[in-house]
């Protein structure tokens, strides 16, 4: 038997219901031969724990509660746990609310990183496709801030894209070379957000770091955004924003037929 190309990395937190779809989906649209999956549960001790525990495909890291630890220290601490055990060459990040649709997923993201050795990892900034109307009116927003700011002395603010505010690729879908993490000690927690800091130092270094658009990567992966926070009460988000994002989960359920997925337990080995 072939050893797997890639490892996958999936931190769990109390999101039963995402967390079956997105190891279904996974499972369903992947060679498994090609990947190893590393699923970290940070303490969540319901359901979702439990169905992680009864796979018997994947590898089970649980971490303890640390009542230190922000929400996003959590996650990026959970993704270093999984990432010292790797030994693939390649190593991807995900959210379990991103959600495999298309067979060919993984042979894509591969043959993105592979079309250069210089470059160290591909993925997005943010999953997501506006209406084209309203990307026109962003991006003009956009150019008129980046010629405004300047001249009145704001520098670039907090201009996404710019100076500080720089974009990165986010660990909802990020592909590395597992070498490279390795070789320069890198993480994705640096007291910042997951893989943030990881990506200036790997530019920094010179290597390239490739962003998919959202319009392209869509057509593989999908991802829900901040599933574990609107459907978690504990994390404090508002009425309006729980709201929007019940809507895009249930809209994102509609378009990957879910409710088969959820029913379909033979996907489960």
């Amino acid at each position: 038997m072939s050893k797997p190309l890639v490892t996958i990395l999936i931190p769990n937190y109390k999101t039963p219901e995402i967390t079956r779809i997105c190891l279904r989906l996974l499972r369903k649209h992947t060679d498994m031969s090609k990947v190893h999956i590393i699923a970290i549960d940070n303490d969540s001790g319901d359901d979702s724990l439990d169905y992680l525990r009864s796979l018997d495909w994947i590898e089970l890291i649980e971490r303890p509660n640390d009542e230190s630890e922000s929400p996003s220290e959590s996650h990026s601490k959970a993704l270093d746990d999984a990432l010292a055990r790797v030994t693939t060459p390649y190593v991807l990040s995900i959210h379990t609310d991103t959600f495999v649709r298309d067979p060919n997923w993984l042979e894509f993201l591969l043959d993105q990183i592979q079309r250069d050795e210089n470059i160290a990892g591909v993925g997005s900034w943010k999953l997501e496709v506006k209406p084209m109307y309203k990307r026109i009116l962003k991006q003009l927003e956009h150019w008129w801030q980046s010629v405004y700011f300047p001249i009145v002395g704001k520098g670039y603010g907090k201009l996404e894209g710019k100076g500080d505010n720089f974009n990165y690729l986010r660990s909802h879908c990020a592909l590395y070379r597992t070498d490279l993490l390795h070789e320069h000690k890198l993480s994705f927690w640096d007291h910042d957000r997951a893989g943030r800091m990881m990506h200036k130092k790997l530019v920094d270094l010179g290597y390239e770091m490739k962003f998919i658009p959202s319009e392209t990567l869509i057509k593989y992966v999908v991802h829900l955004n901040h599933a574990t926070m609107f459907l978690n009460n504990e994390f404090g988000i508002s009425k309006k924003n729980v709201d929007k994002g019940m809507q895009r989960m249930q809209k994102i359920f509609h378009d990957l037929k879910a409710t088969e997925i959820l029913a379909d337990t033979s996907l489960d080995g």
